[in-house]
């Protein structure tokens, strides 16, 4: 074979190829200047490393690019360092932006993330998640009301958001209620007589507890609570029920994309917002800033939320779990353009 056949100039040494396998555990022992136990102990989180010795080892992980090898780690921790997560859709703007924050949370931790939609059967999702081996499972939103009737494999250890805590798994949910109630006295405070709601589906978590916060508001006010206008989440729906909605004067919409669609129904009748119509969101979606108006509305954290679930699931895998338990992450009003005395 010739320098030509391997692609060299005549004459010209072979390049050497960089390469690219594996880094050991010996390789970050030698940077750090620890032995390869003490290497093994920072890998699998023993408390017996001291802070100093422990951010040396990290030091020299992150600068070598280092990777435990997760196959050996599993065989000797009996974890398989993968979590589940249920849906039943990914449609909604809650959803996706739960997914992505999950998954970065996940692997702040060291955990892979495996996706299963559950469609109507949460059972059959669990199951396909056990076949793989997860180590638990985190089930969002709209999936959550499906959990306590739903078969669960022995051991699948479960965090469940928007949902009441349960004797078999920790749940985790937004203050919907509180934002709902500051949404609403937002509104009265403007001088609005009374608070019309669109609300979502009646088989939500999130839907009845932002209705409670609503209903519960105007009662303690003296006001009699108007009858719902009930949509399914999305903008068409919230459009459609500006037929329904065309006397108020002041309406708190149970999410963001429900408000989109009533904005531009209460601009096709001819009315204006904030003059004529004060309107309120929920969620701050990233594109509530430029709605036309601006939309006020309450902001979940999505992020907190995802982090909230990941470590109380991951303190049920490793054992530091103090059992079932509940967490509630604050909401915030959002004063922008929408809303106006009233």
């Amino acid at each position: 074979m010739t320098d030509d056949d391997l692609g060299l100039a005549p004459g010209r040494a072979p390049r050497r190829r960089p390469a690219t396998g594996r880094v050991s555990m010996a390789a970050v022992a030698a940077r750090a200047g620890v032995s390869g136990q003490t290497v093994s102990r920072v890998v699998n989180d023993s408390p017996r490393v001291d802070p100093a010795t422990r951010a040396r080892v990290e030091q020299a992980m992150s600068a070598l690019g280092y990777r435990p090898h997760r196959a050996a780690r599993a065989l000797r921790t009996g974890r398989s360092q993968t979590i589940g997560l249920v849906v039943t859709t990914l449609a909604t703007v809650g959803n996706s932006r739960m997914l992505q924050a999950t998954a970065e949370a996940a692997a702040e931790r060291g955990y892979a993330l495996t996706l299963v939609t559950a469609g109507s059967s949460v059972a059959e999702a669990f199951e396909r998640l056990a076949e793989q081996e997860v180590d638990g499972a985190i089930v969002l939103n709209e999936a959550s009301a499906l959990v306590p009737a739903a078969d669960r494999p022995s051991g699948l250890r479960l965090v469940v958001v928007d949902a009441l805590a349960d004797a078999g798994f920790h749940a985790v949910h937004s203050d919907h209620a509180g934002g709902a109630a500051a949404a609403t006295r937002h509104l009265l405070g403007l001088g609005h007589e009374v608070v019309h709601h669109l609300a979502g589906p009646a088989d939500s978590f999130a839907a009845t507890e932002r209705e409670r916060g609503w209903r519960e508001t105007l009662t303690a006010a003296g006001i009699r609570p108007p009858a719902v206008v009930r949509g399914d989440w999305s903008a068409d729906s919230g459009f459609a029920a500006g037929a329904q909605l065309s006397a108020a004067s002041a309406v708190f919409c149970a999410n963001d994309q429900m408000a989109l669609g009533l904005l531009r129904a209460i601009a096709d009748s001819g009315r204006r917002v904030p003059e004529e119509v004060s309107v309120v969101g929920f969620d701050d979606v990233p594109d509530a800033a430029n709605y036309r108006p601006p939309l006020t509305t309450i902001r979940q954290d999505f992020t907190a939320l995802a982090h909230r679930a990941v470590a109380a699931l991951v303190a049920d895998i490793e054992g530091d779990s103090t059992g079932s338990s509940a967490s509630v992450v604050p909401t915030v009003l959002l004063e922008r353009a929408s809303t106006a005395r009233g």
